[in-house]
């Protein structure tokens, strides 16, 4: 039954991959503020009429990005961003059920024990907030400025990537329930760098909210100077100086780029670190996956800069994102 259990987090954490690439692209698209309400079970069902409709878009027009941005938008160009975010939605509520109801099933049956219950009831914990921090985003953008903003957008994306690790860790604990010995001080060396490298992925993922936050992967679209220059003469164009790695596309975007190189070093590194230890088979395919998806990574979000943020390659990017940081999950794992 153990497997059983392990099979549903896996099937969650897809869930939760997919809700991330299409948040993405609801992003992208300027769609998370087609939907001005939040209403979790009578917002299940979309508009069915022709009234329905004209009533959803009525709402939207009060909104500061129709009349600052959108303005004389016609109904079925706001049904292209409103079924973006309906189905970015629907999907969050798909995963709330995918995760409880198995989760009753299992506890009925008495399959799971203290700990392990523990643990997945903290996630559910979890994933409720989040659907919570996802209204409290939406409505950053429903106010005075027709964008939502990047730290609760951040935020967003940060506590999705946790649940994520989350239900991926303990379903890998389930599946490999043993480790290997850290008599050698090398391996607990190994296991200490393959930790940082993971903060570090988490890290650039939350840098990635910040770019994608303020639109800065629109601006500086050279590679790998940021328009001739290695550090942008702009990055402390703002007052107080604390406000330029939050709020400044410059320095934003120059940061986003500073963590991918200092990964493009460190990652080889480790990978070299790892080949000279006699770790299992399947430790070194993780440590040689890492590599490789750093690599795909890197190569996305140049593609995506330099071609000004394309949505299929930006949508890529951040699916990446979540693809590299479960290979550092899986080399953890396997180093634990």
């Amino acid at each position: 039954m153990q497997r059983s259990i392990a099979v549903w987090l896996l099937v969650c954490c897809a869930l939760v991959f997919a809700i991330v690439v299409v948040g993405g692209v609801t992003r992208l698209t300027n769609s998370g503020l087609s939907i001005v309400e939040w209403q979790p079970i009578i917002g299940t069902i979309p508009p069915l009429s022709q009234s329905d409709w004209e009533e959803v878009f009525e709402k939207y027009h009060q909104t500061p990005q129709y009349k600052k941005i959108n303005l004389g938008m016609s109904l079925e160009e706001f049904k292209a961003i409103f079924w973006w975010e309906y189905f970015h939605r629907l999907l969050g509520r798909v995963i709330g059920l995918a995760f409880f109801i198995p989760f009753l099933y299992f506890i009925v049956r008495k399959e799971i024990n203290r700990p392990l219950g523990l643990k997945l009831a903290g996630i559910f914990v979890l994933g409720g907030l989040q659907g919570a921090m996802g209204w409290y985003m939406v409505k950053s953008g429903l106010v005075d400025n027709p964008h939502v903003s990047q730290y609760r957008l951040t935020a967003h994306l940060g506590l999705a990537i946790v649940i994520y690790g989350a239900m991926l860790w303990v379903a890998l604990g389930l599946l490999f329930p043993g480790g290997i010995s850290h008599g050698n001080s090398r391996l607990r060396s190994l296991h200490r760098f393959s930790i940082a490298l993971t903060a570090l992925i988490f890290v650039m993922i939350l840098s990635g909210g910040f770019v994608a936050g303020i639109r800065a992967g629109l601006a500086y679209n050279t590679f790998p100077l940021m328009n001739g220059h290695f550090i942008p003469p702009e990055i402390f164009m703002l007052e107080p100086w604390y406000r330029n790695f939050f709020d400044n596309m410059a320095t934003v975007q120059f940061d986003h780029r500073m963590i991918a190189w200092t990964l493009a070093i460190l990652v080889p590194i480790f990978w070299v670190k790892s080949r000279d230890l006699p770790l299992p088979g399947s430790a070194h395919l993780a440590c040689s996956l890492l590599l490789l998806m750093l690599a795909v990574q890197i190569g996305l979000g140049i593609a995506t800069l330099l071609l000004v943020v394309p949505l299929p390659l930006a949508a890529s990017h951040q699916a990446g994102a979540v693809l590299l940081f479960t290979a550092a999950i899986w080399v953890n794992h396997q180093l634990r």
